[in-house]
C-alpha cells in the first residue's frame, strides 16, 4: 500500500472544524497520483498521448472524523486491473493514533481524450501497474 501524509488545513474543514466529507475524495486522488508516480506513470505524459483516466465510480465509508490540524495518512493500493480500468482501494488513518477514519474505492477508466471513449490500457502502462 502506497502512503501519503496530509495535514488537515482550515480549508479542508466545515464550520465545526471537521473535515468536509467530499475532501476525502481529493485525498483519494492524491493517493492515486502518488501511486502512479511511484510506478513511473506520469499523468502529464498520458495527456500528451491523448489519454485521460477519469473516475467513473467512487465510494467512501466514514468511521471517525478528521479535524483541523490532524495529520492523516492516505493509503492507496491497486486492487484490480481490467481491460480498460483500474480499481484503487483507499484507507485514511489519523497518524497519531492510527485510527481508521475512512475507507473507500475509486475506479478509473482509460479514455481517448478527444473522443471521450474508453480504450484498452496501453501495454506499456499495463506492465507498470501492479496489484498490491
Amino acid at each position: 500500500m502506497h502512503k501519503v501524509e496530509h495535514r488537515v488545513i482550515y480549508g479542508d474543514t466545515d464550520a465545526g472544524q471537521v473535515v468536509y466529507y467530499g475532501n476525502y475524495f481529493r485525498w483519494f486522488e492524491s493517493g492515486r497520483r502518488e501511486i502512479f508516480r511511484s510506478l513511473k506513470i506520469n499523468y502529464v505524459e498520458l495527456l500528451k498521448r491523448n489519454i485521460l483516466t477519469p473516475v467513473v465510480e467512487a465510494h467512501c465509508s466514514y468511521f471517525h472524523p478528521a479535524r483541523y490540524d490532524d495529520v492523516v495518512v492516505i493509503g492507496t493500493r491497486v486492487a484490480e486491473i481490467k481491460e480498460k480500468s483500474v480499481r484503487f482501494e483507499h484507507k485514511v488513518y489519523r497518524k497519531k493514533d492510527r485510527k481508521l477514519l475512512a475507507k473507500g474505492h475509486t475506479v478509473n477508466v482509460f479514455v481517448n481524450a478527444s473522443k471521450m471513449k474508453s480504450i484498452k490500457i496501453p501495454d506499456d502502462i499495463r506492465k507498470k501497474i501492479k496489484i498490491g
